[in-house]
């Protein structure tokens, strides 16, 4: 059963990794201005006591915004930083069933399926609560990641007609409407946010184009 306090959709802001702090919270705040009511961490090659501070400050920084902050990879920084999520990846996996009751029943917990949907159907039972199906399209983040393009995510959603779905990989805001369209509930965007000129600006045209677009 889909826990509707810890459902998400619209436009999902993964803050890109190597970031000096104030530019970290800079981009953070102009995207959650604009509109952004949902931003993950990935802060990869940074010891654990500098992420832990960064993701407090972006903890109360969504707070104040009355949005959501999700940490990738490590469920024992989102737990310290009183984050409202953890996204996790195949290679992060641990039996949600066995860590949902020390993480509570309030933390999102969010699982990279690729386009794999023996995988999600496993993490959906064991209590996910969010998957993720991309890369959608190629991208620059991640450039070993093969694209699986817009059939495959409606694949994903005829399967899985409850689940809550995250479009992630190459989004753009022109591509936003198809995303909808083939049945995501939220998309996440990297650089086509973040690499913006106006950071504030272009997230409120997204999350406007995002709601406008018809969904499946």
């Amino acid at each position: 059963m889909t826990n509707t306090s810890r459902h998400i959709d619209g436009i999902y802001g993964i803050l890109p990794n190597g970031l000096e702090t104030a530019e970290l919270l800079r981009m953070a705040g102009s995207a959650l201005k604009g509109g952004v009511k949902t931003l993950q961490l990935r802060d990869k090659g940074r010891g654990y006591k500098e992420s832990l501070k960064r993701a407090r400050a972006l903890c109360h920084l969504t707070k104040e915004h009355g949005a959501r902050f999700i940490v990738n990879d490590s469920l024992q920084l989102a737990c310290e930083s009183e984050a409202d999520g953890v996204h996790l990846g195949r290679e992060d996996m641990l039996s949600i069933a066995a860590f949902r009751p020390e993480i509570g029943d309030e933390m999102i917990v969010g699982i990279s399926c690729q386009a794999d949907a023996a995988f999600a159907r496993h993490v959906l039972n064991e209590g996910a609560d969010y998957i993720s199906f991309g890369a959608i399209f190629a991208t620059a983040t991640k450039q070993e990641a093969i694209p699986i393009g817009l059939p495959r995510l409606a694949k994903a959603r005829q399967i899985f007609p409850g689940a809550n779905i995250c479009a992630i990989g190459g989004l753009t805001l022109e591509s936003l409407p198809a995303v909808r369209k083939a049945g995501a509930d939220f998309a996440a965007v990297v650089s086509s946010l973040f690499a913006a000129r106006d950071i504030e600006a272009q997230a409120r045209i997204m999350v406007e184009t995002w709601y406008n677009a018809p969904s499946a």
